[in-house]
């Protein structure tokens, strides 16, 4: 991987010089995308800060493509400095080439949801990138293994009865991946509004929350060992996007997951704060047929594969790094700050690119990425409330106001179209 970290050292020199990767604060000129060459839709781009940590938060309405395209041009330099370089980074490091990846994106991009092919389209236009490099950089993930951890817990379990979910990305941090932070909020004009810690030209969702409370996390349980993986399927990131935009409930989210094609071996945790309050894990194993290719476990559940280390109003899968003593401590006062802890106690040191805490009744979240030689664990956490969110400062929040563009003023309402 010293290859992969030269390019991107090298890309982040480079963006450090460049005047136009300043942040701007929202409503100002600089923070609002539109001019000439719009589309349509409408974005802005602040920033949430936790003593020196600055994350940029980025808001976009409109359709998928116009979502994408004012991504890619309020990240523009983020994203020209970092996705040519990751992409040749990891070619290198997986030994493939254009063609190659070519291929692996012919066999996914048939299963995957449009709204997300025409969002990558849209980034890379906007951000005056090849489209082709684009996808690459978004089949990339099929080709990967990783790990992670995540925790649900709700009704009993918490101090507020609210559901709050963890999320630890155990990556490589070699790619440098988390130098180019952004939390990107979506408000399309059809669909959930949704809201994901990710990087600068993802469109994927590696995680997230929608505006009905549904949370969604992953862990990757597929070893090099295990490739190469089945690429005739979407990519889960790209599903999560579905179900991101579709679901109103757990259960929705659970018959928009029955009906994905699974690519190899994961965990996932699927939470409801709203709705149905609850959260179920899951296990998947792409390798095997019948009953045991899909798993699902809900809270206290005798048959899960941590029993007996299982509790009410608790799901979770931490590969044994010691998660149960300190929930079966804290039951009725798990909160925030207590998921903070419990998600800085179990990452996997040496890989811990992002960590993330979602409340998903309140719709806030938390949010910390590895930056220089600290780990996600090492750093301060900033705060993101979704209701607070005013772009236009007009008193209405983004998410009430949403992307429409009621009064036909070429704005969409959150920008102060109404």
């Amino acid at each position: 991987m010293g290859r992969l970290l030269g390019i991107v050292l090298f890309s982040l020199c480079a963006l450090a010089e460049d005047k136009a990767a300043v942040l701007a604060k929202p409503g100002s000129a600089a923070a609002l995308a539109g001019g000439a060459k719009s589309p349509g839709g409408g974005g802005y781009r602040s920033t949430v800060t936790n003593g020196v940590v600055e994350v940029p938060v980025v808001v976009v309405g409109g359709t998928p493509y116009q979502m994408g395209w004012h991504f890619g041009h309020l990240m523009k330099a983020e994203i020209n400095a970092f996705v040519p370089a990751v992409v040749a980074g990891f070619k290198k490091e997986l030994g493939v080439g254009d063609a190659d990846l070519d291929d692996v994106w012919a066999a996914t991009a048939g299963y995957t949801d449009d709204r997300v092919e025409q969002e990558i389209l849209g980034v890379a236009q906007g951000a005056g990138l090849p489209v082709r490099l684009m996808q690459h950089a978004h089949c990339l993930p099929l080709l990967m293994p990783y790990s992670c951890s995540s925790i649900a817990a709700w009704g009993a379990s918490t101090a507020d009865g609210h559901l709050y979910q963890t999320r630890n990305l155990d990556w490589s941090l070699e790619a440098g991946a988390h130098e180019f932070p952004v939390v990107l909020v979506r408000l399309p004009v059809e669909g959930r509004a949704h809201v994901t810690p990710t990087f600068a030209g993802v469109v994927g969702a590696h995680c997230g929350m929608n505006a009905a409370g549904i949370v969604l996390s992953e862990m990757g349980d597929a070893s090099r060992k295990d490739a190469p993986y089945d690429v005739h399927a979407p990519h889960f990131t790209a599903w999560f996007r579905t179900m991101l935009y579709d679901a109103g409930s757990l259960t929705e989210a659970m018959s928009i997951f029955g009906r994905q094609s699974q690519t190899k071996r994961y965990h996932f945790v699927f939470g409801d704060g709203r709705t149905e309050k609850r959260a179920v894990k899951i296990r998947t194993d792409a390798r095997v047929q019948g009953g045991d290719r899909v798993k699902v476990w809900r809270d206290a559940d005798a048959s899960d594969e941590l029993a007996p280390q299982v509790l009410s109003c608790v799901v979770y899968q931490d590969e044994g790094r010691g998660a149960f003593p300190t929930l079966s401590k804290s039951l009725g006062r798990l909160d925030g700050p207590a998921m903070i802890a419990l998600a800085n106690s179990i990452p996997i040191k040496g890989g811990n690119v992002m960590n993330a805490v979602f409340d998903g009744t309140g719709l806030r979240m938390w949010v910390s990425y590895a930056h220089g030689s600290e780990e996600a664990y090492q750093r301060p956490y900033v705060h993101l409330d979704l209701l607070a969110l005013d772009g236009d400062h007009d008193g209405i929040g983004d998410l009430a106001e949403g992307a429409q563009d009621r009064d036909s003023d070429g704005k969409p309402d959150f920008l102060g179209g109404r």
